[in-house]
């Protein structure tokens, strides 16, 4: 992976001894050329260390590693750029919050629907025997029937709870639209950090799979010299601690990578059982924030950009639409209204003649006093109670956004120090090494020294990897922070 800023420099790698160079150095560490000087015993032992480095350099590995249980997992090669657009398109996170848009897009179709009429075919039969109470009051007998048949266009419009609804409703369907962007970018931020845990866990592996590798063949060397009497035991048994302590910390890196592969599969809603590996897993620092730039200025970026203030600024809107609707709605009529078209038919007992048309039309406003209606304390109370949640929810958001603003700018900045630090402490460690193998070429080193030294590097080049992974993970989130959104390519728009 490139960084995305030409003019960024990334930090040049120290140069690392690889597994073969470190062999040679620990194989050429037995010549001990400036022994001559040293009298006619140290001859002896320099002719002794001849004999051995042509012995060891030639003889086959005696000791090595316990065997890993090999994975049998299918293994997919994933890269950024793939891992962005796989979150975008099947997050489940992003596709609920997809679904929540489309909820409200549908409340906001059937609060429009409210201001049109109602169509209601069907017919209806009647029928009556025995007393019945005529017009002028007169008990009478009487046996009838009547049946209709029709259409009826009816019309019950609450005209003021119909429009504070729609207003309302539409605010709701903003505040849904800018929750899908800040899900967007949550999970796109999750999807990208997962991403370098992944590739930080697979570099660590490398470093600790190599680190082995130099350990065994040092202890195969000691193992061979004790045997031939010119290696004190307790040197091959240091050896040894390291190699099984490397051995153990191996297979620790291995379980981080396989946990750090099946975070990111969730993420991405891939099947878990599928091992993913970071396609390009050579970490570099990356410049995708300004990290001098004022702390005021970014917060006031993040204030003016976040699609959560937004969200939360149209549901103040609708929460005020809606105790509107409360104190207002009320004061406008309701509307009733409704046509009949059809036919009219029947007559005494079992008569069905006299059937023909018939018109019925109904128009009428009225007010509702009541619960629901005018005086409805309770309702008008509870509706203020909500738009002022709203606006302390609103308060505290932006208190949250500050927060992580500053917090992800300081975690940026120091680790932008520690990152030159251990840079700084990779090249000390590669030098403390050389000079250490060095100084076992003049036979005045020991070999509690070369371990030291070669755990030394190893901690430094893990620490080193680390601090790259977590800047770069770092910038991803400020650069949310602020409200910046990302490319495919993983890059700030």
């Amino acid at each position: 992976m490139k960084a995305p800023n030409p003019k960024f420099q990334a930090p040049e790698k120290p140069q690392i001894p690889n597994s073969n160079t470190a062999r040679r150095l620990t194989s050429r560490a037995w010549i001990l050329p400036g022994a001559l000087s040293c009298g006619r015993e140290s001859f002896r032992w320099l002719c002794a260390f001849g004999v051995l480095f042509h012995f060891v350099s030639t003889a086959p590995a005696q000791v090595s590693a316990p065997p890993i249980n090999g994975n049998t997992n299918k293994v997919y090669l994933i890269d950024l750029p793939t891992v962005l657009r796989l979150a975008n398109a099947q997050n489940l996170d992003i596709q609920i919050a997809r679904e929540r848009l489309k909820e409200a897009k549908a409340n906001r179709e059937s609060a429009v629907e409210l201001f049109f009429p109602w169509i209601s075919p069907g017919a209806v039969y009647r029928r009556h025997e025995n007393r019945i109470q005529d017009v002028v009051g007169n008990i009478i007998d009487a046996d009838k029937q009547s049946y209709t048949v029709g259409g009826a266009i009816t019309a019950q419009m609450d005209l003021g709870d119909a429009v504070y609804k729609a207003l309302a409703a539409k605010q709701l369907i903003n505040a849904a639209d800018q929750a899908l962007e800040s899900q967007r970018q949550d999970s796109t931020l999750a999807a990208a950090q997962g991403y370098y845990d992944l590739a930080k866990a697979k570099v660590i592996v490398d470093v600790f799979n190599e680190a082995l590798h130099i350990s065994q063949d040092y202890q195969t060397q000691l193992h061979d010299a004790v045997g031939i009497g010119i290696a004190f035991k307790g040197d091959e048994l240091r050896v040894q601690t390291q190699t099984e302590r490397y051995q153990i910390t191996l297979r620790q890196a291995l379980e981080q990578q396989r946990v750090a592969a099946a975070r990111l599969a969730q993420i991405l809603h891939l099947d878990s059982s599928v091992e993913l590996v970071p396609h390009d897993a050579d970490l570099v620092p990356l410049a995708l924030v300004e990290t001098s730039a004022p702390l005021d200025s970014l917060v006031q970026q993040a204030l003016g950009s976040r699609p959560e203030l937004k969200q939360n600024q149209a549901l103040v809107t609708a929460a005020r639409e809606a105790k509107n609707g409360a104190v207002y709605g009320p004061l406008i009529p309701s509307l009733g209204a409704q046509a009949f078209a059809g036919g009219l038919g029947g007559g005494k007992n079992d008569s069905t003649g006299n059937f023909g048309q018939s018109e019925d039309y109904f128009v009428g406003l009225g007010w509702r006093i009541g619960p629901g209606g005018l005086f409805d304390v309770g309702r008008v109370r509870a509706s203020k109670a909500r738009l002022e949640t709203a606006r302390l929810s609103g308060a505290k958001v932006q208190d949250e956004i500050t927060r992580q603003v500053v917090e992800s700018h300081a975690r940026v900045q120091s680790l932008q120090d520690q990152l030159a630090t251990t840079k700084q402490n990779l090249a000390t460690a590669s030098e403390t090494l050389r000079l250490t193998r060095e100084r076992k070429q003049f036979g005045v080193g020991v070999v509690l020294e070369d371990i030291q030294a070669q755990q030394e590097l190893t901690r430094a080049r893990s620490d080193y990897l680390t601090a790259i992974a977590e800047f770069n993970k770092a910038q991803y989130a400020l650069g949310k922070a602020i409200g910046r959104t990302l490319s495919e390519a993983g890059f700030p728009k």
